[in-house]
């Protein structure tokens, strides 16, 4: 499979993606709101399940609150 379009994120990536820190991002993966797996300790967030939920949350106009 060659693709230049990641499967997965990394937190880092996520957070440079949506230019938010890395504390926001683990907040809202904490909350359940950012969509993930985790594989052994590391924390990944599928593309799809990312662009989905960016989608929804544009649809029903709300802000993302984590704090």
């Amino acid at each position: 499979m060659e693709s230049s379009e990641n499967l997965v994120y990394t937190v880092k990536e996520v957070s440079k993606l949506l230019h938010l820190s890395r504390n926001s991002v683990y907040q809202g993966i904490l909350t359940g709101e950012i969509p993930h797996v985790k594989v052994g300790k590391r924390i990944l967030i599928p593309r799809v399940s990312l662009e989905r939920f960016l989608s929804e949350s544009i649809k029903r106009k709300e802000p993302m609150q984590w704090d």
